[in-house]
């Protein structure tokens, strides 16, 4: 119990920082309500808690292998981010009907968990984290039954925070006119985009000093 407990504390720590998924969740919360929001935070959430699964066990070859992709995996994930950043500067709507409801959940759920897997920081910093937590799990075969525990922790923990972001955005929508709705569309349409040009001009400048 008390490692799960710690492993919610590192699901919420590392969801926390509001970053381009933050402002995805708060986006897709004000535009479509908290449901779009909160399945935006779970594909993070998901995609965090097969990293934290990678860095419990301590799979070397899978570790190596994702860290010699940094570069690849910076600008396919700067690429994507640029994508959705664009796609929400354009976007018009804002409200969400109930025909489009399921299919928009299952869209914000599953771009947020391939952004979440293709950032090389998650990767690394679950192998930190989960080092030092684990201390040599992996290799007692006495607390293999602690990964689990490890995992649902960090998914839980970071599923909680989500959840309360994507409430407290929502509980603002029918107070924002929709003249402002475009403009946070855009702003955030417009930061996000930057932030995966960023990241694709990060992956070039790694993949030269390869």
């Amino acid at each position: 119990m008390l490692i799960f407990m710690k492993s919610m504390v590192v699901g919420l720590c590392i969801a926390a920082p509001v970053g381009p998924i933050g402002l995805l969740c708060i986006q897709r919360s004000l535009m479509r309500g908290w449901r779009s929001g909160f399945a935006t935070g779970l594909g993070a959430a998901t995609a965090d808690a097969m990293y934290g699964f990678i860095g419990a066990l301590g799979i070397t070859a899978i570790i190596t292998t994702l860290i010699t992709f940094k570069p690849w995996l910076c600008i396919f994930g700067g690429l994507f981010l640029s994508y959705i950043g664009y796609q929400t500067i354009k976007s018009k709507e804002t409200t969400a009907t109930l025909a489009g409801e399921r299919a928009g959940m299952m869209k914000a759920y599953s771009t947020t968990m391939l952004l979440t897997l293709s950032n090389p920081m998650t990767i690394l910093s679950f192998i930190a984290i989960f080092a030092s937590m684990s201390d040599g799990m992996a290799s007692d075969q006495g607390s293999q039954h602690l990964v689990w525990p490890m995992v649902a922790g960090i998914f839980f923990g970071s599923a909680f925070w989500w959840l309360g972001l994507s409430g407290f955005s929502s509980a603002f929508k029918t107070r924002i006119s929709k003249s402002k709705l475009k403009l946070i569309n855009y702003v955030s349409g417009s930061v996000i985009t930057v932030l995966g040009v960023y990241q694709v001009i990060v992956g070039i400048m790694l993949a030269a000093l390869v």
